[in-house]
């Protein structure tokens, strides 16, 4: 198994990149309740600073907004309603499960590219960026904060990572759930290989209308096995050894059982409007978050 080189992880996002992400920003197509006032434009109508359209008055209404100039042309009571505007929470989940050191470079490492670039293009615009690492529980995490002077803070977090337990997506995101955060959009970054499979982990979102995105990630060597024989396997997360003969046709049925475990992952997400995106360990996070993420509508 390929582990992490020391200074591998040093540099998660390069100077050329950087300019290019402080030209994007993240939106949502859902309507989030912030709890704080932000620079975000909500599509909802509240108290602010800038008008957006007229209601009739209801008994209870604040008439410090109703417009008298309107009542004294239609004798009709209408309220002024304005813009609100607010914070959108941006969670970005990195598995750091030991199944996520496998491939050259590891699957983790990408997971943590991919985390630095969203979490950087978010803080750039005032959202606030929460992040959390799992694999058996949330055993990690930064809580949402705003501001590029944050950037230090996310990036030596993610750095920090390392690869740990058996995945556990379900008590992982659980626990999170639990201590109700402000809702907002989801990120999950993982090879989503859970025993007890990723149906409820995901579905702990789908409950709660986050705006969900799923970056599955896996390593060129578990998409092309390219080796035969006599040989020891090791389970990466349980330690379990298994001795096997692998022949081509035992690789042609290993690619089957996944290509079918990754078919129902984004049958899943589709059924429950989940953005759905599977990559490479070796695949460019440049080229996720310019083209793939920014298609999806996650980015612009």
């Amino acid at each position: 198994m390929y582990k992490a080189m020391p200074g591998e992880n040093d540099i998660l996002l390069d100077p050329e990149f950087i300019k290019k992400l402080q030209r994007l920003q993240l939106v949502t197509k859902k309507v989030f309740t912030g709890r704080m006032k932000g620079d975000r434009r909500s599509k909802k109508k509240g108290i602010s600073i800038e008008f957006a359209d007229y209601r009739r008055y209801v008994k209870g209404d604040d008439i410090r907004f109703v417009d008298w100039n309107i009542y004294s042309r239609l004798e009709t009571l209408f309220l002024k309603l304005f813009m609100e505007e607010e914070d959108l929470y941006i969670y970005l989940f990195v598995d750091a499960s030991r199944s996520m050191e496998f491939g050259n470079p590891s699957k983790l490492l990408f997971a943590k590219r991919t985390a630095a670039a969203l979490g950087y293009i978010a803080l750039s615009n005032l959202d606030k960026v929460g992040v959390g690492a799992f694999s058996s529980g949330l055993y990690d995490s930064l809580k949402p904060m705003r501001g590029k002077h944050n950037t230090l803070k996310l990036l030596e977090f993610l750095r920090q990572i390392t690869p740990q337990g058996e995945t556990r997506l379900a008590e992982s995101f659980m626990r999170f759930i639990r201590s109700s955060p402000p809702r907002g959009i989801a990120v999950l970054i993982s090879d989503f290989f859970d025993p007890d499979g990723f149906e409820d982990a995901i579905n702990l979102f789908v409950q709660r209308n986050y705006e969900i995105y799923i970056i599955h990630v896996l390593s060129e060597e578990e998409l092309n096995p390219n080796f035969v024989g006599h040989l020891e396997l090791v389970d990466s997360e349980l330690d379990r050894k298994t001795y096997v003969s692998v022949t081509r046709d035992l690789i042609k049925k290993y690619q089957d059982n996944l290509n079918r475990f990754c078919t129902s992952l984004r049958q899943f997400c589709i059924k429950r409007n989940i953005s759905y995106i599977r990559m490479r360990n070796t695949a460019n996070v440049e080229d996720l978050v310019l083209n793939y993420l920014k298609y999806r509508g996650l980015i612009k």
